[in-house]
């Protein structure tokens, strides 16, 4: 079976599961923040290890599910966990889940991370809308043969596409127009992925400076790359988790991000919901394109 017929059955499982939901909005949810799917009522909960061919979430604080139903009036199906490189996975399988979403009729993907902070004003909790990022994990996921088939979205799909907007403009701003309702701010800032699983040095962040990344993780870039493939339009949001190598005085650890998590999850939660009915009237708004 080829990866597209592998991504195919994979969503025509959750079509048959999902029923009559038919979600345009995704949301992935990083490491400590799975409290947003909570605002879902009466979710559908489909483990990962139900889903054909779909990777399993093996680090602790990403629960391995979809969660689904009406958030905030909005369906939208929720991944509670993520798939990493240095889980030994391939770049195949880190961004099949992003693949099969793709294939649900995703329009928009809402994409959550823990991340290091670089920048000096940064604080532990704040949360950061991308503007860009700059990939070192030493793998691009669209390496080999092009599968135009999964051009979803009119003008995707193609062996080369234009990057320049790989966070969406109009979806951050919508970002920044919920921030302030919910009273905090939002920055924007540049997030550097690296292939981990160890930490960066000090020597490391500075270099990382001063190519211009204000954030560092783990994630997110495989999964926006496959997402504007496809033709998804991108939100991504970082939680400052820690301070980067040699910001702070203590030992990074993954204790600290889970604790970064619970102090924001909750405030994560209640901006997604003021975020997501303005997405949706903006992606109704959108001219009608062909489903998957």
């Amino acid at each position: 079976m080829s990866y597209f017929d592998q991504v195919a059955a994979a969503a025509d499982f959750l079509k048959a599961r999902l029923d009559a939901l038919a979600p345009r909005i995704g949301i992935v949810l990083g490491s400590g923040l799975g409290a947003v799917a909570g605002g879902i009522p009466n979710p559908t909960l489909i483990p990962y290890a139900e889903i054909p061919h779909f990777p399993q979430s093996t680090v602790e604080g990403h629960s391995g599910r979809i969660v689904a139903g009406l958030l905030a009036g909005v369906p939208a199906i929720v991944m509670q966990g993520r798939v990493h490189f240095y889980e030994g996975y391939t770049p195949l399988e880190v961004t099949f889940p992003m693949r099969v979403l793709g294939a649900l009729g995703i329009r928009a993907v809402l994409l959550t991370n823990a991340a290091g902070g670089i920048h000096e004003s940064y604080r532990i909790g704040q949360l950061v809308a991308l503007r860009d990022h700059i990939n070192l994990m030493g793998f691009n996921p669209l390496l080999g043969p092009n599968e135009p088939r999964f051009g979803f979205q009119p003008g995707s799909g193609l062996r080369f596409f234009d990057m320049t907007e790989a966070y969406s403009r109009r979806l951050r701003a919508l970002a920044r127009a919920a921030a302030t309702s919910e009273a905090f701010p939002l920055e924007e800032g540049v997030y550097l992925a690296v292939s981990g699983p160890s930490f960066e040095t000090p020597a490391e962040i500075r270099a990382f400076r001063s190519l211009g990344a204000t954030l560092v993780g783990m994630s997110t870039v495989p999964e926006t790359i496959v997402a504007r493939h496809m033709g998804i339009e991108v939100l991504g949001i970082s939680c400052v988790a820690n301070l980067a190598a040699g910001l702070g005085a203590t030992p990074l650890s993954h204790e600290e991000v889970f604790a970064a998590g619970r102090q924001v999850e909750q405030r994560l939660a209640r901006f997604f919901e003021r975020l997501l009915p303005t997405v949706s009237a903006l992606l109704g708004s959108d001219p009608e394109i062909k489903q998957p």
